[in-house]
């Protein structure tokens, strides 16, 4: 298990939900932080996958699970 500094639960939100509660996160931590993200979208690897491109903020594990997907990004 990976260790993190905030935790998101953006369970039961639809794009750009999410999105918006990490932008907000990642504004809230330090550099070299952890950001872990639990989302319904299925969409939601889309929206991040970009973000991550984006910003250079890394995606440090994605965990797919049946209603669920648990992301860790660092902040860069």
């Amino acid at each position: 298990m990976i260790e993190f500094n905030l935790e998101v639960d953006a369970s039961g939100l639809n794009c750009p939900l999410p999105l918006l509660r990490l932008k907000k996160a990642m504004m809230a931590i330090a550099s070299g932080d952890i950001v872990k993200v639990i989302a319904t979208d299925p969409a939601a690897h889309l929206d991040f996958g970009v973000y991550s491109n984006q910003t250079g903020h890394q995606i440090i594990q994605l965990i797919k699970e049946s209603h669920k997907q648990i992301f860790y990004f660092k902040k860069k």
